[in-house]
């Protein structure tokens, strides 16, 4: 009976060899945790934006910074090398409207303001405090002493100033002296009447709450969510320690070496023939004298091995790795192009001047248009003038050329071919095409009347007065020919 039925469930064909697959499940060197990089990744977190920068953290970077910055004179440089050339001497406005009149007595009455309230050092001013500190902070206020109608001015605040306090830890629409509507749009910045590092400051000081209509808060958000800088310079600080630190070693161990004149040794055994010494006895030299030394004794001097032969590709290799953090080179951080050819030094300043373009709109975007519509709302009333439109655009510092004369002919041979217009070039050099083009004419007026050649009149003179010659002596050809 068994071998019937195990005949009746037999199958007449043999069953398919079945294979079975293990699911692939890719993996990441960088995921795994071994003995080797438990270390280095020991202080790897998943904290929010805000709580990784913390009020404790911030505050204790911000303090570095400025330690840094104040004795390390790369870090200095840095610091206001970013301000000079992304503020420079400051943005010129131009107006846009129909109405070229209009436009030009607002330019004039906006620039005249700019440098009542010192416009341009202020901004540099916070461009390196958002590198130092990691943010700035300017309110919009009125300024009774302010020489120009329109009285509205910038006060410049530390980050420091601007805290939460105790009271607003537990506050979810707050971070640290910020506080935020349920869209996430700030409201209202608290500020401390006293910085907290001044004699005058006291624990539970009153603040102001400044609405933030009238503030101005700028830093870079490397996360999103975060709603408070950490400084520029945060991931080179321990790079400027450790320059630092190895400048001075090598110094100190060429002062030691130096310290040295001179060292007697011999060559002679213990209780060998050489005349007795003390050890370490020093002997004062003067300039300029013969010395004998003892019977057996010979005399050399100390090699000091410092500084090393790789010192200077160390400082190098510092500087480099210090100046990505702000988006720079070696060769403009270090202000060295002694290793550059044209090429790579023009390359260099490319991917510099890149950033600083991309900084500069931030800048128009946070700063410049918020404080044009304060500036435009009051100067439209101190005039008594009816709301016309505003549109503008902003002129800042050109970079110059390392070549003057290609970019000249360059510059020539684009406007030629109608790949460029005036406006444009003009603009790359920090200039209105239209106060370009007016006052050449006054120029070219001017020497007329006193008789001054202007140059390549002439030719054009010269060359319009030849083609009709030429058309004439042409047609006498061919009629000669006839």
């Amino acid at each position: 009976m068994l071998e019937v039925l195990k005949n009746f469930f037999r199958t007449s064909k043999p069953q398919q060899e079945q294979h079975f697959h293990r699911p692939i499940r890719a993996r990441f060197d960088a995921a795994q945790t071994t003995r080797d990089n438990a270390k280095h990744w020991a202080y790897a977190d998943q904290l929010s934006a805000d709580m990784e920068a913390s009020p404790e953290v911030r505050r204790t970077l911000r303090m570095r910074s400025r330690y840094e910055v104040a004795n390390n004179s790369y870090a200095r440089g840095l610091v206001q090398m970013l301000a000079n050339d992304t503020i420079g001497t400051g943005p010129r406005l131009q107006m846009l409207s129909s109405d070229e009149t209009f436009n030009d007595e607002v330019e004039r009455a906006f620039m005249r303001w700019a440098e009542a309230v010192r416009l341009a050092p202020k901004l540099r001013t916070m461009r390196m405090a958002r590198c130092q500190d990691g943010e700035a902070f300017a309110v919009l206020a009125t300024n009774p002493k302010v020489r120009s109608p329109v009285k509205l001015d910038l006060m410049l605040i530390e980050a420091d100033r601007v805290s939460g306090g105790i009271k607003l830890l537990d506050d979810g629409q707050s971070v640290d002296g910020i506080t935020f509507d349920e869209w996430g749009n700030p409201t209202s910045y608290r500020v401390l009447k006293y910085h907290p590092g001044d004699v005058r400051f006291a624990t539970g000081d009153e603040a102001v709450e400044v609405p933030a209509e009238w503030m101005i808060h700028i830093f870079r958000q490397d996360r999103p969510g975060l709603h408070r800088g950490v400084p520029e310079l945060t991931s080179a600080l321990p790079l400027f320690a450790q320059l630092r630190r190895y400048n001075l070693a090598v110094l100190s161990a060429a002062e030691a070496a130096a310290d040295f004149a001179a060292i007697l040794y011999t060559d002679a055994p213990p209780n060998g023939e050489a005349d007795e010494v003390e050890p370490m006895d020093i002997i004062p030299l003067e300039r300029n004298m013969m010395l004998t030394v003892p019977s057996g004794w010979k005399m050399d001097q100390l090699d000091p091995k410092q500084p090393a032969a790789n010192h200077a590709e160390f400082v190098k290799i510092i500087l480099s790795e210090i100046a990505r953090c702000a988006v720079t080179t070696y060769g403009t951080l270090a202000g060295d192009y002694s290793g550059h050819n044209y090429a790579s030094g023009r390359l260099d300043n490319q991917i510099y001047h890149k950033s600083i373009l991309v900084d500069r709109s931030f800048w128009e975007t946070e700063v410049l248009n918020r404080i044009f519509e304060a500036w435009f709302r009051e100067y439209l009333l101190t005039e008594n003038l009816v709301p016309l439109e505003e549109n503008h655009t902003w002129f800042w510092d050109g970079f110059p050329h390392v070549d003057p004369n290609k970019e000249a002919t360059a510059q020539e041979r684009r406007l030629a071919n109608l790949t460029t217009t005036l406006a444009a070039e003009c603009a790359k050099d920090g200039r209105d095409y239209l106060g370009v083009l007016q006052q050449r004419a006054k120029e070219i007026k001017l020497m007329k009347s006193l008789g001054i050649p202007i140059p390549g009149e002439n030719v054009k003179e010269q060359n319009n007065a030849s083609e009709p010659g030429e058309s004439g002596e042409e047609e006498t050809q061919t009629n000669e020919v006839t």
